[in-house]
């Protein structure tokens, strides 16, 4: 097994794939980047035309350099397509059951020389890989949010996996400019084990009216030099993806202070969920952007 992944697979236009997509591109990584609808694709491919835009104008990226990283990104709604990717890394909704599913599939298109990477913030790796039909072949690399803008990679090996997927993907890591960190495979990893009770513990003082929204995360900012607030962060995790973590938490570990807040769930089922709904904690306008007042 080589350590050079030349073809990345990317499955997820979203926010979170869509940034993955570009960061690997602008690396000089061909991309395939994959979801379930074409017109999710093209929103997915415009966002990463937009942010190189961004980088353009801000003198950070040279044209020729912008053109070059979107010539090098495919979008396709054929998993089969993935059989070209010498790593294939799914960046899909927080839910086992549609991950597991859509693992078993790639099983079944792509060659058993294929790494399948999972960039799951809390699902246990060591389980998906059992079911996914080659677990020394899998692992998890999680990425922050936003991707092109956070340094940080979480590295999560399962317990099958092979010393040589792991040393792809650290190389991986490296080559995208990024930091990585290795975690164990335990419920939430490093970051989310440690930042998500953070959360939910500020959604349930606003649960309880220990203070309203701008001022827990005006407090959080201020009083521990945060950049962003818990309850600000949340909306840009997204409040579905916070509350699957949380209820991950909650089940594999067992102790009643990583029980979601009945608010967070509250929020979730009203489909407040944050920035790409337009309304969370925060209201926000078609650019993103918060308005001035909170929920």
């Amino acid at each position: 097994m080589t350590n050079q992944i030349n073809v990345m697979g990317v499955i997820g236009a979203g926010q979170m794939g869509a940034g993955i997509a570009e960061v690997a591109a602008q690396a000089g990584i061909e991309v395939v980047l994959s979801d379930v609808d074409r017109d999710i694709c093209e929103r997915g491919l415009r966002r990463i035309a937009h942010n190189l835009d961004r980088s353009v104008a801000r003198g950070r990226l040279e044209r020729e350099a912008r053109e070059q990283a979107l010539s090098r990104i495919r979008t396709t709604v054929e998993l089969s397509d993935m059989r070209r990717a010498d790593l294939v890394l799914e960046a899909v909704v927080e839910d086992e059951s549609v991950k597991v599913a859509l693992f078993v599939e790639l099983n079944r298109v792509c060659p058993p020389q294929v790494i399948f990477a999972s960039n799951t913030s809390s699902i246990s790796i060591t389980r998906m890989g059992a079911r996914s039909g080659r677990a020394h072949r899998f692992i998890g690399i999680h990425f922050m949010n936003p991707a092109p803008v956070m340094k940080l990679v979480e590295i999560v090996r399962g317990l099958a996996t092979s010393d040589e997927t792991y040393a792809v993907a650290q190389a991986l890591v490296q080559h995208l400019g990024k930091v990585a960190i290795t975690a164990q495979d335990s419920p939430g990893f490093i970051v989310n084990r440690v930042l998500l009770p953070m959360i939910n513990e500020a959604v349930f003082a606003l649960n309880e009216g220990i203070g309203g929204v701008a001022d827990i995360d005006t407090g959080m900012r201020l009083g521990t030099n945060q950049p962003m607030g818990p309850l600000e962060l949340a909306d840009l995790i997204g409040l579905d993806t916070c509350l699957a973590v949380m209820e991950v938490l909650h089940k594999g570990l067992g102790e009643d202070k990583y029980r979601p807040c009945p608010l967070l769930k509250q929020y979730v089922d009203a489909g407040y969920l944050g920035r790409k709904t337009g309304r969370g904690f925060y209201r926000y306008d078609e650019q993103g952007n918060p308005v001035a007042s909170s929920a």
